[in-house]
């Protein structure tokens, strides 16, 4: 890959999921990419979805200088969690309204490749969730971007969600669930649940219970190198992975959470206002 933003002579891109219409947004878009001598490839899946050629997606990430995700912010989710292990740096182009993280509207992006080929761009390092769910002697890995939700599997009861800090129990949850936050996704599932927003760039949690049965319970910011448990007496509840991936969690399972290692990076414009975002996106400062 190269080393600068401006030397990026290749992108690899994924569409929304089953949105076939947007086919000639995309060719206009591969048009305009290439006219600024960057080579676009396609993944497979977003190929046969469009009736065009596409490659592999690890096939496309290994040969890309950065990814692009045209959608709004669950093609993007989408794209960043699965392209994470290869370190490239990921941009959204939104085919809708102005999203959080998919933030380069169609009609701006000959403007966003000028100022990719000026070096007027940064790549912003996210916090990701690294996580493990132990069942029955078996190990599940997996990384989450926005959230861990673990909650009840019927609408007709309530869970029961033991928290423990470095091993230590600190505090039992009943009510609809909770949500295990970074700061990316504080302004997702947290924020509809009257958490708090933070700053993206920020490396925390955020716990937020879900429709708690107790009014004491509140949301919990905490650093991110503390190692969460989550356990639960329950028969079962679910764990949902950026509100894309499910997974069981049963009575004497263990899942733990941890703040990555390593990054997820975000393709920006330099000029990309954060609090303007938020201002636009949540209608801050108006009657």
């Amino acid at each position: 890959m190269g080393g600068n933003i401006q030397d990026y002579k290749s992108v690899g891109f994924i569409l929304k999921p089953n949105a076939p219409e947007i086919k000639d947004t995309f060719l206009n878009i591969k048009r305009r990419f290439e006219e600024f001598g960057i080579s676009v490839v396609l993944d497979e899946a977003s190929a046969n979805m469009v009736g065009l050629e596409g490659v592999d997606f690890n096939t496309m990430c290994k040969s890309s200088d950065f990814l692009v995700s045209l959608g709004g912010d669950g093609t993007l989710l989408s794209l960043v969690r699965r392209s994470y292990k290869f370190g490239k740096p990921v941009c959204g182009i939104n085919a809708g309204n102005l999203g959080f993280l998919a933030d380069v509207r169609i009609e701006e992006v000959d403007n966003f490749l000028r100022q990719l080929r000026a070096g007027e761009c940064r790549i912003d390092d996210r916090m990701m969730i690294s996580g493990i769910l132990i069942s029955k002697g078996e190990e599940t890995y997996f990384y989450a971007f926005n959230d861990v939700v673990v909650t009840r599997d019927t609408v007709s009861k309530m869970a029961t969600i033991e928290a423990y800090v470095e091993d230590e129990m600190f505090n039992s949850y009943r009510g609809d669930g909770l949500i295990i936050s970074t700061p990316t996704g504080s302004t997702a599932y947290n924020l509809a649940a009257d958490g708090p927003v933070m700053y993206p760039l920020t490396k925390a949690f955020i716990l937020n219970p879900i429709c708690p049965h107790s009014l004491t319970q509140r949301a919990l910011v905490m650093p991110a190198d503390f190692t969460i448990k989550i356990k639960t007496p329950d028969r079962k509840l679910l764990v949902v992975i950026d509100g894309q991936d499910s997974y069981c969690l049963e009575k004497d399972d263990d899942l733990i959470i941890r703040g990555s290692k390593k990054n997820a990076k975000l393709l920006h414009r330099k000029e990309r206002n954060y609090f303007r975002v938020l201002k636009e996106k949540l209608s801050w400062g108006e009657d």
